[in-house]
Protein backbone atom coordinates (compact mmCIF):
# COMPACT_ATOMS: atom_id res chain seq x y z
CA UNK A 1 0.00 0.00 0.00
CA UNK A 2 1.12 3.78 -1.38
CA UNK A 3 2.44 6.32 1.82
CA UNK A 4 0.26 9.00 1.65
CA UNK A 5 1.67 12.60 1.47
CA UNK A 6 1.88 14.11 5.43
CA UNK A 7 0.49 16.94 5.28
CA UNK A 8 1.96 20.24 7.47
CA UNK A 9 5.15 19.21 5.89
CA UNK A 10 8.22 20.42 3.88
CA UNK A 11 9.50 17.82 0.94
CA UNK A 12 12.97 18.42 0.19
CA UNK A 13 13.56 16.42 -3.24
CA UNK A 14 16.15 15.35 -5.55
CA UNK A 15 15.65 15.54 -9.17
CA UNK A 16 17.45 14.29 -12.27
CA UNK A 17 20.89 16.34 -13.13
CA UNK A 18 20.02 15.77 -16.70
CA UNK A 19 18.75 12.44 -17.99
CA UNK A 20 15.16 12.36 -16.97
CA UNK A 21 15.13 8.78 -15.78
CA UNK A 22 17.03 9.06 -12.92
CA UNK A 23 14.31 9.97 -10.73
CA UNK A 24 12.47 7.79 -8.29
CA UNK A 25 9.60 5.91 -7.86
CA UNK A 26 8.87 8.10 -4.65
CA UNK A 27 10.01 11.26 -5.64
CA UNK A 28 7.35 11.67 -8.20
CA UNK A 29 4.64 10.10 -6.04
CA UNK A 30 5.34 13.29 -3.91
CA UNK A 31 5.94 15.95 -6.31
CA UNK A 32 2.17 14.65 -7.60
CA UNK A 33 0.63 14.40 -4.27
CA UNK A 34 1.95 17.46 -2.82
CA UNK A 35 -0.18 20.94 -2.81
CA UNK A 36 2.91 23.22 -4.07
CA UNK A 37 6.92 22.36 -5.69
CA UNK A 38 8.80 24.92 -4.78
CA UNK A 39 11.10 25.33 -7.79
CA UNK A 40 14.50 26.95 -8.25
CA UNK A 41 13.64 27.17 -12.13
CA UNK A 42 9.51 27.07 -12.35
CA UNK A 43 10.55 26.18 -16.11
CA UNK A 44 12.80 23.75 -15.70
CA UNK A 45 10.65 22.08 -13.05
CA UNK A 46 7.47 22.09 -14.99
CA UNK A 47 9.30 20.46 -17.88
CA UNK A 48 10.23 17.54 -15.31
CA UNK A 49 6.93 17.39 -14.16
CA UNK A 50 4.92 17.64 -17.32
CA UNK A 51 6.95 14.79 -18.86
CA UNK A 52 5.34 12.36 -16.27
CA UNK A 53 2.37 13.97 -16.60
CA UNK A 54 2.44 15.75 -13.07
CA UNK A 55 -0.24 19.16 -12.78
CA UNK A 56 1.23 20.11 -9.35
CA UNK A 57 1.15 23.81 -9.52
CA UNK A 58 5.22 25.54 -9.07
CA UNK A 59 6.22 28.31 -7.33
CA UNK A 60 9.35 30.24 -7.95
CA UNK A 61 11.97 30.07 -5.18
CA UNK A 62 15.45 30.84 -5.76
CA UNK A 63 18.14 33.39 -4.44
CA UNK A 64 17.09 36.54 -4.84
CA UNK A 65 13.31 35.81 -3.76
CA UNK A 66 14.17 33.18 -1.01
CA UNK A 67 13.61 35.30 2.54
CA UNK A 68 10.49 36.65 1.24
CA UNK A 69 8.84 33.42 -0.44
CA UNK A 70 10.20 31.25 3.06
CA UNK A 71 7.85 32.95 4.97
CA UNK A 72 4.43 32.28 2.52
CA UNK A 73 5.42 28.92 2.17
CA UNK A 74 5.75 28.66 5.98
CA UNK A 75 2.62 29.94 6.02
CA UNK A 76 1.34 27.45 3.90
CA UNK A 77 2.76 24.60 5.41
CA UNK A 78 1.61 26.05 9.10
CA UNK A 79 -2.24 26.03 7.26
CA UNK A 80 -1.84 22.11 6.56
CA UNK A 81 -0.02 22.13 3.24
CA UNK A 82 2.22 19.80 2.01
CA UNK A 83 5.19 21.70 -0.37
CA UNK A 84 7.82 19.84 -2.23
CA UNK A 85 11.38 21.77 -2.33
CA UNK A 86 13.58 21.32 -5.77
CA UNK A 87 16.42 22.66 -7.39
CA UNK A 88 17.32 23.50 -10.79
CA UNK A 89 18.82 20.21 -10.99
CA UNK A 90 20.02 17.15 -7.90
CA UNK A 91 19.78 17.80 -4.78
CA UNK A 92 18.18 21.15 -2.81
CA UNK A 93 21.19 22.83 -0.48
CA UNK A 94 23.88 21.30 -2.29
CA UNK A 95 25.22 24.55 -3.42
CA UNK A 96 21.72 25.77 -3.69
CA UNK A 97 18.95 28.00 -1.72
CA UNK A 98 16.55 26.43 0.91
CA UNK A 99 18.87 26.27 4.09
CA UNK A 100 16.77 29.58 5.66
CA UNK A 101 13.19 27.65 4.57
CA UNK A 102 14.39 23.97 6.05
CA UNK A 103 15.18 26.30 9.38
CA UNK A 104 11.85 28.11 9.69
CA UNK A 105 10.03 24.54 8.97
CA UNK A 106 11.84 22.96 11.78
CA UNK A 107 11.70 25.68 14.40
CA UNK A 108 7.81 26.04 13.63
CA UNK A 109 7.38 22.39 14.68
CA UNK A 110 6.89 20.88 11.26
CA UNK A 111 8.87 17.96 9.51
CA UNK A 112 11.15 18.00 6.85
CA UNK A 113 11.18 15.01 4.94
CA UNK A 114 14.10 14.22 2.68
CA UNK A 115 13.57 12.40 -0.67
CA UNK A 116 16.55 11.26 -1.85
CA UNK A 117 18.15 10.66 -5.45
CA UNK A 118 20.57 12.31 -8.10
CA UNK A 119 23.78 14.69 -7.03
CA UNK A 120 26.32 15.92 -9.43
CA UNK A 121 28.15 15.47 -5.83
CA UNK A 122 28.22 11.99 -5.04
CA UNK A 123 27.63 11.36 -9.20
CA UNK A 124 30.98 12.54 -10.04
CA UNK A 125 33.19 11.15 -6.57
CA UNK A 126 31.74 7.32 -7.74
CA UNK A 127 32.85 7.83 -11.20
CA UNK A 128 36.20 9.74 -10.60
CA UNK A 129 38.76 7.22 -9.92
CA UNK A 130 39.86 9.42 -6.71
CA UNK A 131 39.76 8.30 -2.93
CA UNK A 132 36.13 8.99 -1.71
CA UNK A 133 36.05 7.75 1.91
CA UNK A 134 36.56 10.82 2.84
CA UNK A 135 36.49 14.48 1.29
CA UNK A 136 35.96 18.33 1.30
CA UNK A 137 33.06 19.23 -0.38
CA UNK A 138 33.82 23.33 -1.40
CA UNK A 139 31.19 24.22 -3.66
CA UNK A 140 31.31 27.25 -5.70
CA UNK A 141 34.72 28.71 -4.67
CA UNK A 142 34.64 32.94 -4.35
CA UNK A 143 34.38 34.53 -7.77
CA UNK A 144 37.13 37.28 -6.96
CA UNK A 145 40.44 36.43 -7.72
CA UNK A 146 42.28 37.00 -4.64
CA UNK A 147 39.56 35.33 -2.39
CA UNK A 148 39.24 32.35 -4.70
CA UNK A 149 43.26 32.09 -4.02
CA UNK A 150 43.36 32.54 -0.31
CA UNK A 151 40.49 29.71 -0.64
CA UNK A 152 42.93 27.34 -2.32
CA UNK A 153 46.06 28.29 -0.40
CA UNK A 154 44.66 27.20 3.03
CA UNK A 155 43.26 24.46 1.21
CA UNK A 156 47.17 23.29 0.11
CA UNK A 157 47.38 20.68 2.93
CA UNK A 158 43.70 19.60 3.19
CA UNK A 159 44.03 15.09 2.93
CA UNK A 160 41.40 14.65 1.96
CA UNK A 161 40.18 15.04 -1.55
CA UNK A 162 38.50 17.83 -2.74
CA UNK A 163 35.49 18.62 -4.75
CA UNK A 164 34.43 21.73 -6.35
CA UNK A 165 31.37 22.92 -8.54
CA UNK A 166 32.60 25.64 -11.22
CA UNK A 167 30.39 27.69 -14.03
CA UNK A 168 31.81 27.41 -17.52
CA UNK A 169 32.72 30.79 -18.21
CA UNK A 170 35.28 30.26 -15.10
CA UNK A 171 36.29 26.61 -15.24
CA UNK A 172 39.60 27.55 -17.16
CA UNK A 173 40.66 29.84 -14.68
CA UNK A 174 39.82 27.37 -11.89
CA UNK A 175 42.01 24.90 -13.52
CA UNK A 176 44.76 27.52 -13.43
CA UNK A 177 44.66 28.22 -10.49
CA UNK A 178 44.92 24.95 -8.93
CA UNK A 179 47.94 24.18 -10.79
CA UNK A 180 49.30 27.38 -9.37
CA UNK A 181 48.39 26.54 -5.99
CA UNK A 182 47.96 23.11 -5.38
CA UNK A 183 50.86 21.97 -8.19
CA UNK A 184 50.79 20.83 -11.83
CA UNK A 185 51.43 17.26 -10.69
CA UNK A 186 48.24 16.76 -8.45
CA UNK A 187 45.83 14.31 -9.61
CA UNK A 188 42.46 15.78 -10.53
CA UNK A 189 39.12 14.60 -12.49
CA UNK A 190 37.03 16.74 -14.42
CA UNK A 191 33.04 15.31 -14.53
CA UNK A 192 31.07 17.63 -17.20
CA UNK A 193 27.45 17.43 -18.34
CA UNK A 194 27.12 14.53 -15.74
CA UNK A 195 24.01 12.01 -17.14
CA UNK A 196 23.68 14.17 -20.10
CA UNK A 197 24.68 13.45 -23.70
CA UNK A 198 27.63 15.23 -23.81
CA UNK A 199 28.68 13.63 -20.41
CA UNK A 200 32.65 13.90 -20.21
CA UNK A 201 34.74 12.42 -17.07
CA UNK A 202 38.63 12.89 -17.68
CA UNK A 203 41.13 12.32 -14.56
CA UNK A 204 45.17 13.36 -15.47
CA UNK A 205 47.49 15.55 -13.55
CA UNK A 206 46.69 19.22 -12.98
CA UNK A 207 48.83 20.74 -15.94
CA UNK A 208 47.83 18.30 -18.12
CA UNK A 209 43.90 18.56 -17.28
CA UNK A 210 44.34 22.42 -17.36
CA UNK A 211 46.14 22.20 -21.39
CA UNK A 212 43.28 19.57 -22.37
CA UNK A 213 40.32 21.78 -21.51
CA UNK A 214 42.12 25.20 -22.95
CA UNK A 215 42.97 23.35 -26.34
CA UNK A 216 39.23 22.28 -26.57
CA UNK A 217 36.36 24.83 -26.87
CA UNK A 218 33.74 21.57 -26.16
CA UNK A 219 35.16 20.92 -23.00
CA UNK A 220 34.01 24.25 -21.59
CA UNK A 221 30.73 24.31 -21.90
CA UNK A 222 27.87 23.14 -19.55
CA UNK A 223 28.17 22.45 -16.14
CA UNK A 224 31.24 21.24 -14.08
CA UNK A 225 32.24 19.20 -10.86
CA UNK A 226 36.47 19.13 -10.44
CA UNK A 227 37.92 16.48 -8.25
CA UNK A 228 41.44 17.30 -6.35
CA UNK A 229 43.44 14.64 -4.94
CA UNK A 230 44.27 15.67 -1.30
CA UNK A 231 47.83 16.38 -0.25
CA UNK A 232 50.02 13.22 -0.22
CA UNK A 233 53.45 14.30 1.55
CA UNK A 234 55.14 11.88 3.72
CA UNK A 235 55.59 11.90 7.17
CA UNK A 236 59.05 13.16 7.19
CA UNK A 237 58.04 16.01 4.70
CA UNK A 238 55.17 17.18 6.64
CA UNK A 239 57.60 17.26 9.58
CA UNK A 240 60.33 19.39 7.66
CA UNK A 241 57.44 22.08 6.60
CA UNK A 242 56.69 22.50 10.45
CA UNK A 243 60.03 23.33 11.09
CA UNK A 244 60.02 26.23 8.64
CA UNK A 245 62.09 26.95 5.10
CA UNK A 246 65.74 25.64 4.42
CA UNK A 247 68.67 26.95 4.54
CA UNK A 248 68.51 27.15 0.79
CA UNK A 249 65.45 29.10 0.39
CA UNK A 250 66.27 31.20 3.12
CA UNK A 251 69.61 32.81 1.08
CA UNK A 252 67.64 32.58 -2.12
CA UNK A 253 64.88 35.07 0.37
CA UNK A 254 67.30 37.20 1.58
CA UNK A 255 69.09 37.77 -1.73
CA UNK A 256 65.73 38.51 -3.18
CA UNK A 257 64.86 40.59 -0.44
CA UNK A 258 67.54 43.10 -1.54
CA UNK A 259 66.05 44.14 -4.51
CA UNK A 260 62.29 43.22 -3.88
CA UNK A 261 59.05 44.02 -2.01
CA UNK A 262 58.51 41.34 0.74
CA UNK A 263 55.17 40.43 -1.42
CA UNK A 264 57.64 40.28 -4.75
CA UNK A 265 60.04 38.21 -2.65
CA UNK A 266 57.81 36.01 -1.58
CA UNK A 267 56.43 35.05 -4.67
CA UNK A 268 59.23 34.50 -6.30
CA UNK A 269 61.15 32.61 -3.38
CA UNK A 270 58.03 30.05 -3.32
CA UNK A 271 58.73 29.44 -7.25
CA UNK A 272 62.19 29.32 -7.24
CA UNK A 273 62.08 26.78 -3.88
CA UNK A 274 58.90 24.86 -3.88
CA UNK A 275 58.36 26.10 -0.41
CA UNK A 276 55.40 26.51 1.29
CA UNK A 277 54.48 30.70 0.56
CA UNK A 278 52.96 30.98 4.27
CA UNK A 279 56.44 29.77 5.88
CA UNK A 280 58.50 32.45 3.23
CA UNK A 281 56.56 34.96 4.66
CA UNK A 282 57.22 34.58 7.46
CA UNK A 283 61.03 33.92 7.36
CA UNK A 284 61.27 37.23 5.18
CA UNK A 285 59.74 39.23 8.47
CA UNK A 286 62.00 37.50 10.46
CA UNK A 287 65.17 38.37 7.81
CA UNK A 288 63.54 41.94 8.24
CA UNK A 289 63.59 42.43 11.55
CA UNK A 290 67.02 40.60 12.23
CA UNK A 291 68.47 43.31 9.16
CA UNK A 292 67.22 46.04 11.22
CA UNK A 293 64.08 46.72 9.38
CA UNK A 294 61.03 47.64 11.31
CA UNK A 295 59.16 44.54 11.00
CA UNK A 296 55.98 45.97 10.07
CA UNK A 297 55.12 44.82 6.46
CA UNK A 298 53.18 47.99 4.14
CA UNK A 299 49.23 47.11 4.36
CA UNK A 300 49.15 45.75 0.84
CA UNK A 301 51.98 42.77 1.95
CA UNK A 302 50.40 42.51 5.35
CA UNK A 303 46.84 41.76 3.97
CA UNK A 304 48.90 39.07 1.47
CA UNK A 305 50.97 37.41 4.65
CA UNK A 306 47.64 37.21 6.47
CA UNK A 307 46.11 34.62 4.18
CA UNK A 308 49.66 32.80 3.95
CA UNK A 309 49.42 32.35 6.97
CA UNK A 310 45.68 31.55 7.20
CA UNK A 311 46.79 29.36 4.64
Amino acid sequence: MEASIEKRALYVVATPLGNLEDITHRALRVLAGVDLVAAEDTRRSRRLLRHYGIQTPCLAFHEHNEARQALRLLRRIQEGAAVALVSDAGTPLISDPGLGLVRRVQEAGCRVIPIPGPSALTAALSAAGMPCERFAFEGFLPAKGAARRRRLEALRDEPRTLVFYEAPHRILDLLELLCEVLGEEREAALARELTKAFETIHRDRLGRLAAWVAADARQQKGEFVVVVAGERRTSEQQAGALKGVGGEAEAVLAILLERLTLKEAVSMAARLTGERRNQLYAQAVRLQRKAGGSGTPDAECDAEGKGMREA
